[in-house]
C-alpha cells in the first residue's frame, strides 16, 4: 500500500480519519498535515498519492493546493472531505481530474465504508 495524505486545518479532522483508516486496516503509511503548504512540499517529488483534501483552510485553500497540483502536472488521486454542502463546490470539484470523490464531514464508518473502493486501489 502506497502512502495516504490527510490534509486538513484542523488536527481533530485528520486524528478522526486516521483512527478510521486505522480501524479498517489500513494504518501504515498515513501522514497528515495541518499546513497545506507543509503537504505541497512533501509531495514535491510524489506522484499517484491518495489525499484527503480539506477545502476551507486559512493558509491555503484547498482549491488553491488543487490548483498548485496541477500546475505542476503532479498526478494524485483527491478525495475532498469538507464541511462545505454547497452544490457550487460539488460541481467545481468536477473539474479537476484528480478528484476521485467528494465527501462531507463529518466523516464516519457509514461515509468510510464507501471509500474502500478508492483506498483498495492503493
Amino acid at each position: 500500500m502506497s502512502t495516504i495524505i490527510l490534509v486538513d486545518d484542523q488536527p481533530i479532522a485528520n486524528f478522526i480519519t486516521r483512527k478510521l483508516l486505522e480501524i479498517e486496516g489500513y494504518n501504515e503509511d498515513v501522514i497528515d498535515f495541518t499546513n497545506p503548504e507543509e503537504a505541497l512540499v512533501y509531495l514535491e517529488d510524489k506522484q499517484n498519492t491518495l489525499i484527503f483534501l480539506d477545502l476551507n483552510m486559512p493558509e491555503m485553500n484547498g482549491w488553491e493546493f488543487l490548483d498548485y497540483l496541477k500546475s505542476k502536472s503532479q498526478e494524485h488521486r483527491i478525495i475532498i472531505l469538507t464541511s462545505s454542502t454547497s452544490t457550487i463546490d460539488q460541481n467545481r470539484a468536477k473539474e479537476y481530474d484528480s478528484v476521485i470523490k467528494y465527501v462531507e464531514k463529518p466523516l464516519n464508518k457509514d461515509k468510510f465504508k464507501k471509500l474502500q473502493p478508492f483506498l483498495q486501489q492503493q
